[in-house]
């Protein structure tokens, strides 16, 4: 792993500091916001995540010896800025909404208040990880959802970066997975890991018989035997013998899983072994999640699907500035700047959030207040949480924390956001002035 993270950003946020350290308008005090314009196409929801590893990732943003060479070698910095630079520590302030937590269409998920210079080269980390955790997170909020009560098992290392599978599977539990087949997830994040064997342990051995064997004698009936290798009949009949019908589980990774699910789960009846457990693999997506809800089915493995977004890579998430102050004196008033670029409208001010609930517990709106916090009443509930103080990082927690959050937020959904088909997402987005009155909305559904 890196020592610093800060070389993992953009050529121009260094160019930029360059330039306003040259017109003198680096220091001025500034707000940037993170947020999404619109869901990927088609989702009623989307989760936070990565909001640990931001910390964690700007702890370690320091520009070493060896660093500020490269960057001088390359003409990236000139004098002023490496003198800068070698004494970075991010010193403002900066708030967000927690892992787990659930977002809509312009929730200001990460607002970063402190001088131009110190804000704006964040931009390039924050993004690269909010947009990817919160993808996997969003997909595996659906796949979740859609097992209901059925564990999945996040098992997608080999279909992505060797290190984004580990924060997929961050991501993944977070987001309701049991566990994932990733050790390093395992060292790094406490996620519980799993795994038992694949189809080239079977096809290693002379006889189906003889893998079975093995993998019993090292792992113990409870074990999960993959047994498509050849005639999965066969296999669970053998697989029952050889444990006297204390087998764990099987695994079912190939052919029409719709209708072999039922028969095996009617063998393995057949045969006395009828807590042994079937876990399904084979490229899952939630779609299939929720087309095997009907089938005997006890767990799911899920991979590519998972850590590709399933369908959704990318959150569209941007950093933006937001507001800046009127001139480079420390308690210079806050001005709101927006973008006004066709299709990429920003709403300028500092924004204040919360999630209004019914008196029944029904998420009902997400509520952005530019300048003011929006107020509520007992059931709402404010979504920004103070995550550095001062350039001191005050708000990590436990993983289980955030995987707790988003099983209640995801709970206060109403029942349209769990449905598959397209459509808009399940609460709308209301944005509020300072005075709280209803103001220019660019994240209401359009058509």
């Amino acid at each position: 792993m890196l020592q610093t993270t800060a070389l993992l950003t953009d050529h121009y946020e260094l160019t930029m500091v360059r330039a306003a350290l040259g017109s003198g308008t680096a220091f001025r005090r500034s707000v940037f916001e993170l947020f999404a314009r619109r869901l990927p196409e088609g989702r009623r929801y989307g989760v936070v995540a990565g909001t640990g590893r931001v910390l964690d990732a700007l702890e370690n943003f320091r520009f070493d010896e060896e660093t500020i060479a490269f960057l001088r070698e390359h003409d990236v910095v000139n004098d002023d800025l490496a003198t800068w630079l070698a004494d970075y520590r991010f010193s403002g302030d900066i708030w967000g909404y927690p892992d787990g937590e659930l977002y809509f269409p312009g929730s200001p998920i990460m607002v970063v208040e402190g001088s131009f210079a110190e804000a704006c080269i964040l931009e390039t980390l924050l993004l690269s990880i909010y947009n990817y955790d919160s993808a996997v997170a969003s997909a595996a909020s659906r796949m979740t959802a859609m097992a209901g009560h059925r564990p999945c098992i996040e098992m997608g290392s080999r279909r992505t970066n060797e290190w984004a599978a580990v924060a997929a599977a961050r991501a993944a539990y977070i987001a309701g997975f049991a566990s994932s087949s990733n050790l390093e997830a395992g060292r790094l994040y406490g996620v519980p890991t799993a795994g038992t064997a694949a189809h080239s342990f079977t096809l290693l051995h002379d006889t189906e018989e003889d893998a079975f064997r093995s993998q019993l004698a090292a792992l113990g009936n409870d074990t999960t035997l993959l047994v498509d290798t050849y005639d999965v009949t066969a296999a669970v009949t053998l697989g029952v013998e050889l444990t006297q019908g204390r087998l764990g589980a099987v695994r079912l990774d190939s052919g029409d899983l719709l209708t072999l699910a039922g028969d095996v789960r009617r063998l393995l009846d057949s045969l006395g072994a009828v807590n042994t457990k079937i876990i399904v693999t084979s490229d899952l997506d939630e779609y299939q999640i929720a087309a095997l809800r009907a089938t005997p089915v006890n767990g799911y493995g899920v991979g590519t699907s998972l850590v590709t977004g399933s369908g959704a890579p990318t959150c569209g998430f941007v950093y933006k500035l937001v507001s800046r102050a009127e001139s480079d004196q420390a308690e210079a008033p806050l001005l709101p700047v927006a973008k006004k670029s066709t299709n990429k409208t920003s709403i300028g001010g500092r924004k204040f959030a919360l999630r209004r609930v019914s008196p029944s517990g029904i998420a009902e709106a997400e509520v952005i207040g530019i300048g003011a916090a929006p107020r509520g009443d007992s059931n709402d509930r404010p979504l920004l949480q103070h995550l550095v103080s001062g350039g001191e990082i005050i708000g990590r927690e436990p993983l289980s924390a955030a995987r707790e959050r988003h099983a209640s937020a995801r709970a206060q959904l109403p029942s349209e956001a769990f449905k598959m088909s397209k459509g808009y997402p399940a609460i709308l987005t209301t944005v509020l002035d300072a005075e709280g009155e209803q103001t220019f909305n660019p994240y209401a559904p359009q058509g």
